[in-house]
């Protein structure tokens, strides 16, 4: 019998985004923002399910019918306590491993996802994540995940109070190291980019991953981190459309 643990990523995204409304569904080359997240984070090697978890809002009902046309799990929970979300899809799909990407990063990188969950999977950590700002780890902004134990993340479940807290998972483990072990990696010298954010929060950032995806996605659908930085540092022009 097979003990190896089940590792479930689990991509949160709804609707009602506060900073930029609507952002999930966004065009980026010709498809929903959502829609070039799950095509990239479908190539990771080392995750045995996707699910997107979404709110239980009737607003939130395209983001379902987007994740089943591209042929992953949904699940549908809390809007604000994304412990609960998380910790209730976890049980659904028997996580014993969860993979945590937000649906702001277009251009997560599915190498550097599989190799921060081998790392976890190799070491004692509660929480592991490649993140730029844990550690000094040099990592571009966007591009990794955070791995957690489903028995960590039961712990917080049960634990956590603080309305912030419940909102944003990755907080109850930065901030209680006597409780949890926390550990990151090293980025790769050849893009050890601190410097670089491909979030989208803002409708300026939208606008800059759409630049990007129109000039990389149609050379190469699986562009790599490499190829952003080399269209950014070469080819991009802030300002100019």
């Amino acid at each position: 019998m097979s003990t190896r643990p089940t590792v479930v990523l689990i991509l949160q995204a709804r609707m009602g985004s506060t900073r930029l409304p609507g952002k999930s569904m966004m065009d980026l080359a010709g498809a929903p923002l959502v829609g070039r997240i799950i095509e990239r984070v479908k190539r990771c090697k080392r995750v045995d399910e996707i699910v997107l978890a979404t709110t239980r809002k009737a607003e939130d009902d395209v983001l379902e019918e987007l994740a089943r046309s591209y042929g992953i799990s949904v699940f549908r929970g809390s809007e604000n306590d994304l412990v609960d979300r998380y910790y209730q899809a976890a049980k659904v799909f028997n996580a014993d491993v969860i993979v945590r990407v937000p649906a702001d990063n277009p251009a997560a990188e599915p190498s550097e996802i599989d190799r921060v969950i081998l790392y976890h999977l190799q070491s004692d950590n509660d929480f592991s994540t490649n993140y730029p700002d844990v550690l000094d780890n040099g990592y571009p902004d966007g591009i990794g995940a955070e791995v957690f134990n489903f028995e960590a993340l039961e712990r917080v479940w049960e634990t956590a109070t603080d309305p912030r807290n419940r909102e944003h998972p990755h907080t109850n483990f930065y901030e209680h190291p006597e409780r949890f072990k926390v550990g990151t990696i090293e980025c790769p010298p050849e893009f050890r980019r601190p410097d670089l954010v491909l979030d989208v929060n803002t409708r300026e950032e939208y606008e800059f991953m759409a630049e990007l995806y129109e000039y990389l996605y149609p050379r190469n659908p699986q562009f790599h981190i490499t190829d952003v930085i080399e269209w950014y540092d070469n080819v991009y022009q802030p300002g100019q459309t």
